[in-house]
């Protein structure tokens, strides 16, 4: 007899992995362990019991002339046996015949299902053994699920889990107040760090390329490893393929045993053709177990039912129950597997799981990944690694002259940063759930901060600095409610920008809480895809002096608004998906800088109404699809700089150099052939780029406007360069580059202040000036 111990090695694993087998797979594996001993004692009989017993059945034939048996019965007739001898049907059959009947019938007549029942049943029990132990076998989940155990047994044995717990209990009452309000933001990812677990990053994805700075050996040197579950839902997937698959099994079986169990008959016919050998061709058997098969079989189908229905309820669990909350980080109401983004991942479900083995693991594990004690470490290691002479060391000074400082993908906030008083602009760059403290207040000279991608919490005091204190703020986010609630209470605030993408439904229907307690706005930059301009622009319309709006592609239609803005002097609406200018622009009188970039602007015709924004300076209309420049240009006469780079003109409107007053022309990018002698009117002018375009030939009326410094002309058709190039002796940068020059002018050197470095040209062309003109150019 084969013993079950013999089958141990498919169904045993690490003591330590009872904790992840919940009361369902506890109860599938002694189900388990039942059908195999129904399979062990089907195959033990099989193999020590005689498996059929036949006799030969007599069949009356009339027209026989010979019959062994009628023959015998004859003898039997005339010859009465004496007394001592056994009565019976003599079939004149020795003992090998008889195991000879026997194995030809077992083969033959014996149906398939009544054969081989035990192995059957011994097969599909060690699968379903083998399915339910598959992801302690499996090295990618078993790995995971070893780390995770040891993990678990090292916080329970560390001497911090009792201070973390008496931290919790001794948290003051705000520290209370905040962790319910925010109960379970904690994310999931941790680390064993000398016995003490720590947490490193938040569950969500985050890019491969982005690198986080690893800190150096401190107080909390990491000794033990990480846990490596956060990403992924391998665990999960490989639990519910295994069970799905042990529910299509018991569905096959369920079926073929119920269908076949009838074929298990005690008496069966036989009909072999081998009467040559023994003389009969009919015989009538016995199967010796097929009524104890016929019981172990529908107790087989009892076990399987069983067992089927408690996989049907762990895939219920799975998919459709709702699960408890641990360490998540938004806070969310219980609700089904499916609906939580990240319940999904390794670390959180298998959280799941051992609860269901005992609540008390949950539980703790949950108290020790606590806001309270979570906090506490990560403070204890940060303030260990970035010291105050540390943080000094990595200030910079930013765009706007101001002393920043700059922190990416960490932890929290180290308490070290509020001794870097002279710190003018904080930037915070993914960096979940941290909270600003009142310690903020220290830095006096604070005045710019940054928010890019970054979940806070702020304290009232800490509030009612910025607010008082704030003068630029940065935020991007990937949803509107991530917008700090505070920031529309910054009062002296007057830079805002925000930058983010929405979904197509949210771009149509954002709305911005009111910006009316920001007194001080006067620069609004909004990056995003609106549909419209958000209405709570117009509650700082009276103060606001620029907005710049960068629509991503969107078109942006109702512009009405913007006639309210009646203060704005400079103006940005770049990849609107523009098609005109816009008439509310031509409301804003005080207007005196615009900027329409990368939009689909083919004609401007009404620029003519532009003549009535007199304060107007600087219009660019670059990346468009212009293809011609009206007449009308010639009213805006108190234009200085002119962007009409990156689009499709060929013609110059001789009326465009009758604004006189331009200093900056840019017509790079272009289709123009010919530039018009007026160009000369141009007196101020002190940049002209024709970069790329098809220019033949320089009117000699270009070399009248002397401040030019700035002349690029590369990229075109040119093939003479005029020696009158000597009159702009103000010029220090010059682009020739890509034309069809043989050789440069020697009165080059009579631009004093052009240098090498500011010829831009190919080397053969610049080997072809004089010698003392090529050590001019080259000496500093």
């Amino acid at each position: 007899m084969i013993p079950v111990t013999e089958f141990r090695q498919f169904s045993e694993q690490q003591p330590a992995f009872r904790v992840l087998k919940p009361w369902w797979d506890v109860f599938t594996d002694y189900l388990s362990v039942a059908m195999l001993m129904i399979g062990v004692f089907g195959c033990t009989l099989q193999v020590m019991q005689d498996k059929i017993i036949c006799l030969p059945k007599r069949i009356s034939m009339p027209n026989a002339t010979s019959d062994p048996v009628s023959d015998s019965h004859l003898s039997a007739t005339i010859h009465p046996p004496p007394a001592n001898e056994m009565k019976g049907l003599k079939t004149n059959l020795d003992l090998q015949q008889y195991s000879f009947i026997n194995q030809m019938c077992y083969e033959r007549a014996l149906h398939w299902y009544a054969k081989y029942f035990p192995y059957l049943v011994l097969i599909h029990t060690l699968v379903f053994m083998l399915c339910s132990n598959f992801w302690f076998k499996f090295p990618g989940s078993s790995s995971k699920i070893e780390h995770f155990i040891s993990i678990l047994g090292k916080c329970f044995d560390s001497p911090w889990t009792t201070r973390a717990l008496s931290e919790v209990s001794g948290e003051n009452p705000e520290e209370k107040d905040n962790k319910k309000n925010n109960l379970n933001k904690s994310s999931l990812n941790v680390s064993v760090i000398e016995g003490n677990l720590v947490k490193t990053q938040s569950l969500k994805s985050i890019p491969d390329k982005l690198v986080v700075d690893k800190p150096s050996a401190g107080a909390l040197d990491k000794k033990e490893g990480e846990l490596h579950v956060e990403e992924g839902d391998l665990l999960y997937s490989m639990y519910v393929r295994q069970t799905v698959l042990k529910v299509l099994k018991f569905l096959i079986i369920i079926v073929y045993n119920s269908a076949l169990v009838s074929k298990v008959q005690f008496t069966v016919s036989c009909n072999v053709d081998i009467q040559d050998m023994t003389g009969y061709k009919n015989f009538s058997c016995n199967h010796t177990m097929a009524h104890l098969f016929s019981k172990l079989s529908f107790c087989y189908l009892c076990f399987v039912s069983v067992y089927g229905l408690t996989c049907l309820y762990t895939l219920y669990w799975l998919f459709y129950r709702s699960l408890k909350e641990y360490s998540f980080e938004y806070v969310r109401q219980e609700t089904g597997i499916d609906d939580i983004p990240d319940v999904k991942n390794d670390f959180a479900f298998m959280l799941h799981m051992i609860d269901q083995y005992d609540p008390l693991y949950s539980k703790r594990f949950a108290v020790f990944l606590s806001e309270v004690s979570e906090n506490k470490l990560k403070q204890l290691n940060l303030n260990n690694e970035w010291t105050a002479d540390k943080l000094r060391q990595r200030l910079q000074t930013n765009s706007s002259n101001r002393l920043e400082l700059q922190f990416f993908m960490l932890s929290g906030l180290p308490d070290t940063i509020f001794e870097i008083t002279e710190l003018q602009s904080l930037r915070l760059e993914i960096i979940n759930n941290v909270t600003i403290p009142a310690a903020i207040a220290q830095l006096e000279n604070l005045q710019e901060l940054s928010l890019y991608q970054c979940s806070l919490k702020i304290h009232s005091a800490a509030a009612s600095f910025l607010k008082e204190n704030l003068k630029v703020l940065r935020v991007k986010f990937d949803d509107s409610r991530e917008l700090p609630p505070w920031l529309y209470t910054l009062r002296n605030l007057e830079e805002l920008n925000l930058i983010g993408s929405l979904s197509p439904d949210a771009s149509k229907n954002i709305t911005l809480d009111s910006l009316r307690e920001l007194k001080s706005l006067k620069t609004l930059y909004l990056k995003s895809n609106f549909t419209k301009i958000p209405q709570s622009i117009v509650d700082v319309a009276s103060h606001l002096q620029k907005l710049y709006i960068h629509n991503d592609g969107t078109k942006l239609v109702m512009l009405n608004n913007l006639k309210k803005i009646a203060n704005l002097t400079d103006l940005e609406l770049v990849h609107c998906d523009l098609e005109r200018i816009p008439h509310a622009i031509f409301s804003l009188i005080n207007l005196q800088e615009l900027d329409l970039k990368e939009n689909n602007i083919k004609s401007i015709e009404e620029i003519v109404s532009f003549q009535h924004l007199r304060k107007l300076t600087c219009l660019k209309l670059w990346y468009n699809s212009i293809t011609y420049i009206p007449e009308h240009i010639k009213k805006l006469v108190g234009l200085e700089r002119l962007y009409f780079s990156h689009n499709k003109i060929e013609v110059l409107p001789s009326h465009l150099f009758l604004c006189n007053k331009l200093r900056y022309l840019d017509l790079s990018y272009n289709d123009i052939r010919f530039i018009p002698p007026e160009i000369g009117v141009l007196q101020s002018l002190q940049y002209f780029s024709v970069t790329c375009n098809k220019v033949e030939s320089l009117p000699d009326e270009l070399y009248f406007c002397k401040k030019l410094k700035t002349l690029k002309l590369g990229k075109n058709t040119l093939s003479v360069l005029s020696p009158k190039i000597a009159y702009l002796n103000l010029l220090t940068h010059l682009d020739l580059k890509g034309n069809h020059f043989e050789s440069l002018p020697a009165e080059l050197g009579c631009c004093r202040v052009l240098k090498k470095s500011g010829l831009i040209v190919e080397d053969i062309l610049f080997e072809t000036l004089p010698s003392e003109v090529r050590e001019q150019m080259i000496a500093e």
